[in-house]
């Protein structure tokens, strides 16, 4: 799928950091986009930066969200891509249902997912004090929210015309080995990748591809910690090596651009030096 086709992407947590990047890099390439996340303002805000010609700095992380419901609409990137903001609560599916209905009301159809939206939850705290309530926060975020996102739209790409369309959902590296005193996250994001591989071979007849991104210390606010020390394995503090969130966002850009025929079913991304080889 190209840009010159006109082509429609869905980008959820898109008010910052890894979503507002890809949303923005797909915005300047000419592709539509319905920014979902938890404010309207932080959507709002992406749309002006693909305008600006240039990638914001590091930002936030990935956003699910707050009830949504509201929506808005802004223009920014190359000639003739649109922003629709709309605010979401992935975890919610009368919120998800009301985001993809907007995006073909306004769009017509949608060629991309990127099912980006999470949360890592409260870091630090080991499993024997981890409230339930901050552990389902994150199930419903990261694994309930990207189920929804997925099941909507496959439900759309598959009864569209020209039916099919790509789904890319953001795992992490966290999804092959885990951080310490990270369940919760660690956890979602091993199942995210059962749901990518499930959503993949049941996309095959109707031509939608299903592909993964496990990404290593982006740089955003999220992983800014990283850079002054991370807890390791070992127990000890140290500083870990981040790399540029834009590098990130042009790689989901060409994975979204491959013909559907072709599909990148997993893609890790990662700062070079970060201890992830070998971790632990």
């Amino acid at each position: 799928m190209n840009a010159k086709d006109n082509a429609i992407a869905v980008v959820t947590g898109a008010g910052s950091g890894i979503g507002r990047a890809v949303a923005v890099e797909l915005l300047r390439a000419g592709w539509s986009v319905a920014l979902a996340g938890r404010r309207v303002e932080t959507l709002e805000e992406t749309a002006a930066l693909a305008s600006e010609g240039t990638h914001e700095g590091p930002t936030g992380g990935t956003s699910g969200g707050a009830a949504g419901g509201a929506t808005g609409g802004a223009t920014g990137g190359a000639t003739g891509s649109a922003a629709l903001a709309v605010r979401t609560d992935v975890s919610r599916p009368e919120d998800v249902a009301a985001l993809f209905a907007a995006t073909v009301e306004r769009f017509g159809r949608v060629d991309l997912l990127f099912n980006n939206a999470g949360t890592f939850g409260p870091g630090g705290v080991p499993v024997e004090e981890l409230p339930y309530e901050a552990w389902r926060h994150v199930v419903d975020t990261n694994l309930n929210g990207a189920f929804l996102c997925a099941q909507a739209a496959y439900r759309q790409m598959k009864e569209q015309d020209p039916q099919g369309g790509r789904i890319i959902n953001n795992g992490s590296i966290s999804a092959h080995t885990p951080r310490p005193l990270s369940v919760a996250y660690t956890a979602t994001k091993h199942a995210l990748t059962g749901l990518t591989k499930s959503l993949s071979l049941d996309g095959r007849p109707y031509g939608i591809a299903v592909g993964q991104i496990d990404i290593g210390n982006a740089a955003t606010d999220m992983t800014s910690r990283m850079q002054t020390g991370a807890l390791q394995a070992n127990g000890e503090i140290a500083p870990e090596p981040v790399m540029d969130v834009a590098d990130v966002a042009r790689t989901v850009r060409h994975m979204a651009e491959l013909p559907l025929e072709a599909n990148v079913q997993f893609a890790t991304v990662l700062a070079t030096a970060m201890p992830y080889v070998g971790r632990g």
